[in-house]
């Protein structure tokens, strides 16, 4: 395998240029940085892991964790799954500072960010897809701070990695549920945590294009719900007694679900919609079980947990970047014989 060394001499430049480049660290001349990650790549070069643990321990390097989850029971399986690798990496010197919050504000997200200590070496978010958080996430990346963003992405903030499902996929996939179902519904509602997500929009987009193919089919009503149980209440009942021509509903987002589900039980709807949404937690169980909802899309929350933890220590300690940007999780259809239930303690 060869060395930092050797791969310097290959490159004729100094050990401390390379070094830079490959940890992405200082400021290189472009050409030369192309021409050194050109040559590491050909030569599969690999740093030292254990030498990188060492330094990287003694370094005491931060990560901090922005994601607007509180109230969201999907993100409880993601923030388990961080937590504990968050434990695991702890004895190596890693720190992860916490930034959970409720809803989608952007001034929130944004105060957040802007106060985030100097010591931060990484950072792990569920970005709102507003100009002004894609202008703050460029300029952390460009003070050195490497971004994964987790769940949900941005249009365009340069190199980053993204850990999360193929939203545009989950919608078309909800899209072609909806069409072989008994009765084949073709007058639609759909209901969304925020048009603020980028995710949440693509997942529309993903609907809105595979429902094309039913005879007829249309969209009555897209309501948001801000992921909250009772905004999707008083949206969902508001949008059904507007619009009682509507046939499905399609959770595009499972923030909100109990509500959504609770406002159709209340309109005595319950036996006459068919529903799909994301996820499997409890509150999708539940109304599950009880006929409301007929199938879910599952997101391996755990998954992404784990995957985002994983890409930020291998590049903190190692130095290892993966070999793609966009870490995807399948959309993975589950109806209740086959749904994977939360662990009782």
């Amino acid at each position: 395998m060869v060395t930092l060394k050797q791969l310097a001499e290959l490159c004729g430049v100094s050990r401390g240029t390379v070094d830079r480049v490959v940890n992405n660290r200082g400021k290189v001349k472009p050409e030369k940085a192309e021409m050194i990650r050109r040559m590491a790549k050909k030569l599969n070069y690999q740093p030292n892991p254990v030498g990188k643990a060492l330094i990287a321990s003694r370094k005491n390097l931060s990560a901090a964790i922005v994601i607007p989850s509180v109230g969201i029971a999907f993100f409880d399986d993601v923030i388990a799954a961080l937590e504990k690798a968050a434990d695991k990496y702890e004895l190596f010197g890693l720190t992860v500072k916490w930034y959970l919050s409720r809803g989608y504000e952007v001034e929130e997200q944004l105060r957040v960010l802007e106060e985030l200590p100097p010591s931060t070496n990484a950072l792990i978010i569920n970005p709102i897809n507003d100009p002004r958080i894609i202008a703050k996430l460029q300029e952390l990346q460009e003070n050195g701070i490497f971004v994964v963003t987790l769940n949900n992405d941005v249009e365009q903030i340069g190199h980053h990695h993204y850990v999360g499902p193929d939203y545009y996929n989950g919608g078309q996939t909800a899209g072609a549920l909806m069409k072989i179902l008994n009765g084949q519904p073709h007058i639609f509602g759909v209901t969304l945590g925020s048009r603020q997500l980028l995710g949440h929009q693509q997942r529309l987009k993903g609907f809105e294009d595979a429902i094309k193919t039913i005879p007829d089919a249309e969209i009555a009503a897209v309501w948001e719900d801000n992921d909250d149980d009772i905004q999707a209440y008083e949206n969902t009942r508001a949008m059904l007694t507007a619009h009682p021509e509507i046939e499905a509903v399609f959770l595009a987002s499972s923030g909100g679900a109990y509500g959504t589900c609770r406002a159709i039980c209340s309109l005595h709807r319950e036996n006459d919609l068919w529903v799909i949404a994301f996820d499997s937690t409890k509150p999708i169980i539940e109304m599950m079980e009880k006929g409301i909802i007929n199938a879910v899309l599952y997101q391996h929350p755990n998954q992404q947990g784990n995957r985002a933890m994983q890409i930020v220590y291998d590049y903190l300690f190692s130095g290892l970047l993966p070999d793609h940007e966009q870490h995807i999780v399948q959309n993975e259809i589950r109806l209740l014989p086959n749904l994977v239930r939360p662990i009782k303690p």
